[in-house]
């Protein structure tokens, strides 16, 4: 049986606290680095990171060994970990190979999916206009905060459009080039909010949802267009000239 991401939340309250320590040292570490709470290639020293977290040195090596296998770190022989670059490459590679695998996770969900992953869909993007909606009567200026939450639903939008392709690699492929395009989206996000931009994202996650409900070949399409957009909004707010060197 099948859950939304709504009612894993719930069902997760009361063990919300990591197993481990290594767990719990991943996952704030994981949000900084996300959010860029870190500069690109700024070294990662275990004692800088014991201060500022309160972790020892074990749990922040388990956590740094599973975030360089996420590319959100690296690590060099004499240099230890490091912040992994930003580059425009990487980003545009991250996103097609994410087209790539979402749009056929996407193929396969809506070959096989059923009442209730169109329920889930419809109250996922209910969830996600609701909260573009608050921030949209927001100032001008969003907090870090606000973004979060909307990045969260529109994540639980986009895992439930492929969420009955029936392939955990797929999913769990999803899930990590989320969280590799996640890192240059959400820093160029917050101190500005997106849904009062020219674009209408709220419009186009409409457009995939009535697609995919249609089982139209147009959804696919949509979702990588999509993705591209956001790819070209993100390389202005970077500041990334036409030949990917980040302008002075």
């Amino acid at each position: 049986m099948r859950t939304s991401a709504a009612e894993r939340r719930t069902a997760g309250e009361a063990s919300a606290e990591p197993a481990t320590l290594g767990e719990a040292a991943y996952q704030k570490l994981r949000a900084d680095l996300v959010v860029g709470a870190f500069e690109p290639g700024k070294p990662l020293r275990l004692e800088a990171l014991r201060q500022r977290y309160g972790f020892s040195f074990s749990p922040l090596r388990e956590a740094l060994t599973r975030l360089q296998a996420e590319r959100l770190v690296v690590s060099t022989a004499l240099r230890g970990f490091s912040v992994a670059p930003l580059s425009r490459q990487e980003m545009n590679d991250a996103t097609e190979t994410r087209i790539l695998i979402e749009c056929e996770a996407l193929r396969l969900s809506m070959r096989k999916g059923d009442d209730d992953w169109e329920a889930a869909i419809v109250a996922a993007f209910h969830a996600l206009r609701l909260q573009a909606e608050r921030l949209s009567r927001t100032s001008a200026t969003a907090e870090a905060a606000d973004v979060l939450a909307m990045e969260e639903r529109h994540h639980d939008f986009h895992r439930a459009l492929i969420a009955h392709c029936d392939s955990p690699r797929l999913l769990a492929l999803a899930d990590q080039l989320h969280v590799e395009t996640q890192r240059y989206r959400l820093p160029s996000l917050v101190g500005r909010i997106a849904v009062k931009e020219r674009r209408n994202v709220t419009a186009e996650h409409r457009e995939i949802m009535d697609a995919t409900l249609r089982r139209s070949n147009d959804a696919a399409a949509l979702l990588a267009a999509h993705y591209r957009r956001t790819s070209a909004a993100v390389e202005v707010a970077m500041g990334w000239s036409s030949k990917g060197a980040r302008s002075r």
